[in-house]
Parts: C-alpha cells; structure tokens; sequence
C-alpha cells in the first residue's frame, strides 16, 4: 500500500487529511514536529510527503532541501502546504524542489486528486527503453539520469519534465501543455511552475542551457544537440 507522510502540527487539518487519505487508501503517517519528520524521511523514506511550510524546530522548508539533498529521497514526490498564498512563497518552495504546492484553505478532495495525479506519474510503468541527448542518458526503467558518466540527481517532476522534453524533441511546447501533460491537471498556481523547473533542469544538466530553446512568451523546444 502506498504511504503517505503528512507532516502538519495543525491537529485538525492534519486529521483531515489523514481521514481523506485513508479513505481514499493510502497507509498514511502523521507527524507535527520538522525534527521528528527529519528522522522519520530517513529511517523510512515515504512514497509520498505532505509538507506543511511552518513547523516547528525545523520549517517544510529545510525539510524539503535535506530531502531533495540525499541521493534516497531525492526522488520522493513532495507536496507543500502552506497558508501563505503569495507566488513568492510558492516559488522558494519549488526551487527547492518541490513538486506541488496548494494554499490553505484547500479542499480535501483536490488535495486527495493531486497526491494521486503526481502518484500516477512517478510510479507509472515507463517505456523500456533508455533516452540519451548528448552527454545526457536517461534510464527510464530505474529513473536514471546521468550526464557525461556522472549521476545526477532530479526530483520526481524533474525527471517526469525532462522525460517528456526528451521524448517530445524538436516540437514547440507552451507551458500549458507542459501543465497539463507533465503535471496532470490544470495547475492553480500558474505557468510560472514550469519556468522554475526547466531552470533547474538547466542548472543541474548544462547540456541543456543551449538545446532547450525558450520559445518567447509561449513555451520551450528542444532542439537536437551540436554533434
């Protein structure tokens, strides 16, 4: 069964999101304290992690950088809670890696739909075979990804993104389809999601500051690598 940690000290949303986890059936773990979730995500890596944004002892933020800084929960999918509803505050959490964020208050249910919608595309069965762009391979079956020998270390919508640019070179993509191919739905919190990730992707891949090409004010294409 797939196991959630929530990690939230509101003990009346974290129950609440406890019950519609369940009810919807995941095994579900729920913790209020950022130290105890530090130890938890490394003794027992979750398949998933809710995460509110303010904790106590240590905040969702720190968390989510020593989870995404360990090569054994690099790749767990993340979704942030907060009730801090400023894009600011949702783009420091996605250039932590981050893979989803949604402002309190929030329905239950679109919570229960995005934890299945990034579950979906993170545990999907994926095409055998390896996908190479220069320096770049990328082994689809154990979510892989190398550049010039050397591993490299992406989060579950890095990986999913860069995939889907791979598989989809040569083509113009605005960021919508990007949205709603790569994420799986309609993302409230904008386009500029998208722009965050293809950053990192750039950063952590230099391969890719020159072959994908920033369409203006429409979207990316990937372009074939100089030989």
């Amino acid at each position: 069964m797939t196991r959630v940690l929530v990690v939230e000290d509101d003990r009346d949303i974290a129950e609440l999101v406890e019950r519609y986890l369940q009810k919807a059936g995941f095994s579900t773990e729920v913790l209020a304290s950022g130290r105890d979730a530090l130890k938890a995500i490394s003794d027992r890596p979750p398949d998933l992690l809710i995460l509110d944004l303010m904790l106590p002892h240590t905040d969702g933020l720190e968390i989510c950088r020593a989870a995404r800084s360990d090569a054994r929960t690099a790749a767990i999918p993340i979704i942030m809670l907060t009730a801090r509803a400023e894009e600011s505050e949702r783009i420091v959490g996605l250039e932590l890696g981050a893979d989803d964020y949604i402002a309190k208050p929030f329905s239950p249910n679109e919570l229960v739909a995005r934890v299945r919608a990034l579950l979906r595309r993170t545990q999907r069965q994926p095409e055998a075979r390896d996908i190479s762009y220069g320096p770049i391979h990328v082994d689809t079956e154990r979510h892989v990804v190398s550049s010039s020998g050397t591993a490299v270390a992406l989060t579950a919508k890095e990986f999913l993104l860069l995939e889907y640019l791979l598989r989809h070179r040569g083509r113009v993509l605005s960021r919508d389809v990007l949205l709603t191919d790569v994420w799986g739905y309609r993302y409230t919190g904008g386009t500029r999601t998208v722009d965050v990730h293809v950053r990192r992707l750039r950063e952590k891949l230099p391969a890719l500051a020159e072959g994908l090409v920033t369409v203006k004010q429409f979207g990316y294409k990937l372009v074939d690598p100089h030989p």
